[in-house]
């Protein structure tokens, strides 16, 4: 079943992305963000109102909104730190911070606390990525952000310990092949990967995508779906609303200015739905982060599709090449998780 929701996020996901290239044309980057967060915590408003409420409307359902509501049951304090120990040294201050302390005695602060770390690592990979897109082709950055899964692989070689086989490494190599004809694609372009700041843009952007990949692992062991997309959006809309007051703001007028665009709500229904069949794959107690993150990241067939048809964008047939390279790859390290 995880790996059905996990294809059910990609296609989402795909339209997701163009929905983003369609409101950022010429357009204003924070205040589009913004309002993706709030049509967002709109959409999941019945939630949080379930939970502070305490009404139990979900309760015992696969939508309810207990911070640990693991299929209609509440793990004690033991099996929560347990299993949402963050492994090695740079997680020993959080596990001491949310575990150790908070945990035995304040529960749920605990866990509102881990919602809130997830809504600053997504929106710094967010500021990032959108800026990215709004300047280059959805094309290119499609693709970039399909290389996601092999940092992930990166991420649990060093966080969780995993190892990887000969068809994983091949998968890698594939990655950074398709990486480096990318560049060579985009200089038809004027686009130089090594001084263009919009690239590295999207290359932090897709860093962090993957530190949040490692990190709803085993946040999802221990958290229930519903609560955390419900209170991560909602954390997500009061960062923006600040970020916006002080950096975007007092400077519109000497900046590219907001226009409304009806792309702009579609961004935050695909990325909920998204979302959603993503938090319930993960907390699948037999979820594999490196398969899921990888069949996410198939949604580049879709967005560049839209690149294609919607948008019209150029060098379509090198492109498909670097496409058909990462998608190879993808197809690689699948091969290696199921040895």
């Amino acid at each position: 079943m995880w790996l059905i929701l996990a294809f059910v996020s990609a296609t989402f996901l795909g339209f997701y992305d163009a929905s983003k290239k369609a409101s950022l044309k010429n357009n204003a980057v924070l205040p589009v963000l913004l309002l993706n967060t709030i049509f967002s915590t709109i959409i999941f408003s019945p939630f949080l109102v379930d939970y502070i409420g305490g009404f139990g409307w979900f309760s015992g359902s696969f939508l309810d909104t207990a911070p640990f509501a693991r299929g209609g049951q509440t793990p004690d304090v033991q099996q929560i730190s347990s299993l949402a120990c963050i492994p090695g040294k740079a997680g020993s201050s959080l596990n001491s911070l949310f575990f150790n302390r908070l945990a035995p005695t304040h529960p749920e602060a605990a866990a509102h606390l881990m919602v809130i770390l997830k809504a600053f690592i997504v929106l710094s990979s967010w500021i990032c990525g959108y800026f990215g897109l709004k300047h280059l082709p959805l094309t290119i950055v499609g693709p970039i952000n399909a290389t996601r899964p092999v940092m992930v692989l990166v991420g649990a070689l060093l966080f969780f310990g995993e190892k990887l086989n000969i068809y994983q490494w091949t998968g890698v190599l594939l990655a950074l092949a398709s990486i480096f004809l990318m560049s060579r694609a985009g200089k038809k372009e004027n686009i130089d990967f090594k001084s263009n700041k919009w690239i590295w843009c999207l290359a932090l952007a897709t860093i962090m995508g993957a530190v949040s990949g490692l990190y709803d692992k085993f946040i999802m062991k221990s958290l229930g779906p519903m609560f955390v997309q419900s209170w991560f959006n909602f954390y997500q809309m009061i960062i923006m609303t600040i970020i916006c007051g002080l950096i975007w703001y007092p400077t519109r007028h000497k900046t590219t200015p907001f226009h409304w665009s009806w792309a702009i709500p579609l961004i935050s229904i695909f990325i909920c739905l998204g979302d959603f069949a993503y938090f319930t794959s993960l907390s699948e107690p037999d979820s594999m982060i490196s398969v899921v993150s990888l069949v996410r990241r198939s949604s580049v067939i879709i967005s560049f599709i839209c690149g294609v048809v919607i948008f019209k964008e150029r060098n379509i047939k090198a492109k498909v090449l670097d496409l058909a390279l990462i998608l190879l790859g993808m197809a690689f390290i699948w091969i290696g998780t199921q040895q």
